[in-house]
């Protein structure tokens, strides 16, 4: 009984440790000081200006939003170019619809700072941006940006699947799939690794390409570890089901035709380029595999070597190193 006793401590030690391993990235940042994250409403307080008193009620705004009212108001180019912006019919459009969707932004919020928290764990001492909501009135390529030292969040970007204008501006499906609210921290975490870690060349090799792409979505996790992957990634739940499933396949497929050290560049897109899915695969997979599969070596590698920090695996350049000592081998589900 007492050897049985023993064996069973053993066991649940090394499931503890295996476990403790793989949520290295679930940290506790309740000990981290940092006031709740408040995203200031451009987007709202600007459309409600007076149009008759224009000038006047851009003075009143501008002690609160000097990023973008830092300029000669006294210029009538400038109202001229306010008043334009205000009476475009696509803004209003925009605005009314982010007005009945985002008028409570507490959520947002909250885990905009649960994030940030997450980001002075690895950072201490970084100064958190201050942080806007605005119109973007179209800039469907920088949803999220960080300029001067704010964060500026077009939520004009993330009014839903069914919201007409996106498909009436030509965007692909699998690209307003991700034009939804969930979409909004992890997209501007994506940002906190862009200026974390400006972003460098990559290697010539698809191996190369795809770890460092993994570096980054490892970041996310870092900072959104309650996240679903599916978010992160930018996968549909369709999509990811399709990739879980058939992971060890596409691994298999790219040893056994020797694609890993390829420099092909119509070879390398056709794993990490964005699109509706891989066609080298079937249009049920989904685009950017690569990048998935980098995220995975990227993972086992940090699970697998627990004296490395996130901080030096953020920071190390060998793809070679990180795949060997990742020990990556999908298993058929």
């Amino acid at each position: 009984m007492r050897l049985l006793t023993v064996y069973f401590v053993i066991a649940v030690m090394f499931f503890a440790g295996c476990g403790s391993r793989k949520d290295r990235l679930d940290v506790d940042v309740s000990g981290i000081k940092l006031d709740e994250v408040k995203i200031h409403r451009y987007d709202l307080d600007l459309f409600k200006v007076n149009p008759a008193q224009l000038r006047q009620g851009l003075e009143t705004l501008k002690p609160s939003y000097r990023f973008f009212l830092d300029t000669d108001l006294s210029d009538p180019a400038k109202i001229n170019d306010m008043r334009a912006y205000l009476e475009n019919p696509r803004n209003i459009e925009f605005h009314a619809a982010v007005d009945s969707q985002y008028k409570q932004i507490e959520y947002l919020e909250k885990d905009l700072t649960a994030a940030l928290k997450h980001y002075l764990y690895y950072y201490p001492g970084v100064k958190i941006p201050r942080a806007y909501a605005y119109i973007s009135g179209g800039d469907y390529d920088y949803p999220v940006q960080f300029a001067d030292s704010v964060l500026l969040i077009g939520l004009d970007n993330y009014l839903g699947k069914d919201f007409k204008p996106y498909t009436a501006d030509g965007l692909p499906e699998y690209r307003i799939s991700r034009m939804t609210p969930e979409y909004v921290i992890p997209d501007c975490m994506k940002v906190f690794q862009k200026i974390t870690y400006p972003e460098q060349v990559p290697g010539n090799t698809l191996l190369e390409q795809m770890v460092e792409a993994g570096k980054r979505l490892l970041f996310v996790d870092a900072m959104l570890p309650q996240t679903k992957d599916h978010l992160k990634i930018g996968y549909s739940q369709a999509q990811y089901d399709w990739i879980i499933k058939n992971e060890a396949n596409v691994w298999a497929a790219i040893i056994e035709n020797r694609m890993l050290y390829t420099t092909d560049g119509k070879l390398i897109q056709a794993f990490m380029a964005d699109g509706p899915f891989t066609a080298e695969f079937s249009k049920d997979a989904p685009a950017r595999l690569g990048e998935w599969l980098g995220w995975q070596i990227v993972r086992k590698y940090y699970e697998n070597q627990p004296e490395v920090t996130f901080l030096k695996v953020m920071t190390e350049n060998d793809a070679q190193k990180i795949l060997s000592l990742s020990k990556y081998k999908p298993a058929k589900p």
